[in-house]
This record gives C-alpha cells, sequence and structure tokens, in this order.
C-alpha cells in the first residue's frame, strides 16, 4: 500500500510517498481501508518538526481518515467489519498516522458514520470538534453575543460560523482576499472583514455600534491578534489557538495593560487540552455526527486533491490560499 512517511523535517519535500505491506489488525484491533484523508495545520508541524507531540521518525502524518473497516483482529467482533467510519488521530496513542491507504487502529477508536454523512464530509468532523471547545470550553457559561473570527474561510473557522450561528451568535469573519470573504459569507459570517483593505478594529466598532465583540478566536497571532484585542466589548476575551503569522506584535502584555479600562482576557488554547478526556471528546463528536446527519451543520466545499499530490497539498496550504478543507484520496 502507499503511505506517506517523513524520514528528515523540511518543506513539503519532506513528504516521501512509499511502498509499505498491507497492515494486519493486532489482537483488539480493526483495519480501516482509506476513502478519503484529511491534512491540516498539525501535519505541517509534524513535516518540519515542531510538534509539541511529534511522533518519532520516520512519521507519517494525518490526523483524520474516513474509510471502511475491512479486516478484524482476534477478540474483535466480526460484525464490525463493513462499517463505514471516522478515524481521528485524536483518540489513537500517537498523533498522526492517517497518511496512508489503510491503518490498524484498536477497535474501540473509529466513529461510526451514518449513510448520510459522506466520506469526504466526515473529514470536517475534528474541526467541528475544535470548533465547538473553542467556542464553549474557553469561557464556559458565558454564551458569546458577537464572535469575531480571523481565517475566516479555513477548515476550523468555517465549522466555527456555524455553530456559533447554531447557538445564536452573530460572526464577523476577517480574511485576505475577496475570494475569502465571499467564501465565509456563503458559509454564513454576518459580516466580513477584509483585514488587507480594512482596519479590524474600527470596522467592528463600526459594525457593533461601537460596543465591540464578546469572544475573538485567532489562529494567526502577529498583529492580527493585537487588533483582536482592540476589537473586544468589555470583558471581552481572545482566544489564540495558533500563530501561523507569528509572536504577537507588540508586546501583548502591555497592550493589556492599555485597555485595562476593559478589563479583557487572553486564552492560549489547544484542542490537547482534551488528551486525557476521552468520554468528553467522544460525547461531543458522537453530538456533532448526530449534527451533520440531521443536516443542522455541513462541511464547507473542499479542495479534493490524489494523495501522489500530498507535496503540492502542503505547498497549498503553507501559502495560505485554500478555503475549506484540502482532502486526499487514496
Amino acid at each position: 500500500m502507499k503511505r506517506v512517511q517523513i524520514f528528515q523535517p523540511g518543506g513539503p519535500e519532506a513528504l516521501a510517498m512509499t511502498e509499505a505491506p498491507m497492515p494486519q489488525p493486532a489482537a483488539g484491533e480493526v483495519r480501516v481501508v482509506a476513502r478519503a484523508i484529511g491534512v491540516g495545520r498539525p501535519d505541517v508541524l509534524i513535516r518540519n518538526g515542531t510538534y509539541k507531540w511529534m511522533p518519532p521518525l520516520p512519521a507519517t502524518p494525518g490526523g483524520e481518515l474516513a474509510g471502511v473497516i475491512d479486516a478484524v483482529g482476534p477478540g474483535v467482533e466480526p460484525a464490525l467489519a463493513g462499517r463505514r467510519v471516522l478515524v481521528s488521530a485524536r483518540e489513537l496513542a500517537q498523533r498522526g498516522g492517517c497518511y496512508a491507504e489503510a491503518v490498524c487502529v484498536p477497535a474501540d477508536a473509529p466513529f461510526e458514520l451514518p449513510e448520510a454523512i459522506s466520506f469526504d464530509d466526515a473529514l470536517s468532523l475534528p474541526n467541528f470538534l475544535m470548533a465547538d471547545a473553542l467556542l464553549n470550553r474557553c469561557n464556559p457559561g458565558v454564551a458569546a453575543r458577537r464572535v469575531l473570527l480571523t481565517g475566516a474561510a479555513g477548515g476550523v473557522a468555517s465549522a466555527v460560523i456555524q455553530l456559533a450561528r447554531l447557538q445564536g451568535s452573530e460572526v464577523i469573519g476577517v480574511v485576505s482576499s475577496p475570494e475569502k470573504a465571499a467564501f465565509a459569507a456563503a458559509n454564513g459570517a454576518t459580516h466580513v472583514i477584509d483585514r488587507q483593505r480594512e482596519s479590524i478594529p474600527e470596522r467592528v466598532m463600526a459594525l457593533t455600534g461601537g460596543e465591540g465583540v464578546d469572544l475573538a478566536l485567532d489562529h494567526i497571532g502577529a498583529g492580527v491578534l493585537v487588533d483582536c484585542l482592540h476589537a473586544l466589548a468589555h470583558f471581552g476575551m481572545v482566544v489564540s489557538y495558533n500563530i501561523v503569522g507569528g509572536p504577537p506584535q507588540p508586546e501583548i502584555f502591555g497592550e493589556l495593560r492599555k485597555l485595562v479600562g476593559r478589563s479583557l482576557a487572553l486564552r492560549c488554547f489547544s484542542i490537547h487540552s482534551f488528551d486525557h478526556d476521552r468520554a468528553t471528546r467522544r460525547a461531543a463528536t458522537e453530538r456533532l455526527i448526530g449534527l451533520m446527519a440531521e443536516g443542522r451543520i455541513a462541511a464547507p466545499a473542499a479542495t479534493r486533491m490524489p494523495l501522489d499530490a500530498v507535496q503540492e497539498a502542503h505547498r497549498v496550504l503553507d501559502a495560505g490560499a485554500t478555503m475549506g478543507k484540502i482532502i486526499l484520496i487514496p
């Protein structure tokens, strides 16, 4: 079978397509044959060797895979064979591993998929899990009337928009091009700001009658995170869940002190906060599967590429040129 491996961290060229024997499920395991494989930011961190939860080299990236169980190991119920499932590396002992035509995982790790959810769409469920945590776990008990969302055309952001709207929040998306603005608006953003042409704080205050937003979710960092602080309402919170653009500039605590009259908060969030809490992770994922099957949330439009084009997929991701989800097809 085909499998992507990293022998030496680096750029997209570090992703090597290799051949390996078809894995055989051990006791307590099932084998899942891939029909679609997700591409995400953690894969880039594994590729360049900076992931805090880095698997040992040679490593296979990939945080999610959707497919069919085609074999079971000793001690596993034979009736599991043939089931459509989602495999998330969040349910495995080691992150990564899904850039392959087949994987063997513990029998209790995959999530069964109803027929109403396609393999492609299932790959957005981990994004919805992240979105659910960002909206509901970072400031528990506080419902945000208004949410500011940077990088609003991405996979996680697309999920945030839908869940926030489902919960009754107004969403202001921030993008970097007219094309991404159209994508975010079509996905449900109430308002969209093009940060290349408009000041984020000024536009937010204009849209909210000078009140600001209750919650800002940012994965860019750099000056954008500071802009988010200045767009907050009194007692508002910025949640930083990545810094793809680099550390905040200028120095963040100094900016907080400048705005001390608003009593603002900054939280750094990682989905790894739930690594120890399997019950919460799985219950939330099952709830989201139900919402998707009912048509109450929907996967955004995806860019589909063959598994052989994995290097190109990472170049697109590195360039920030993608909208929605990138999916590899074995």
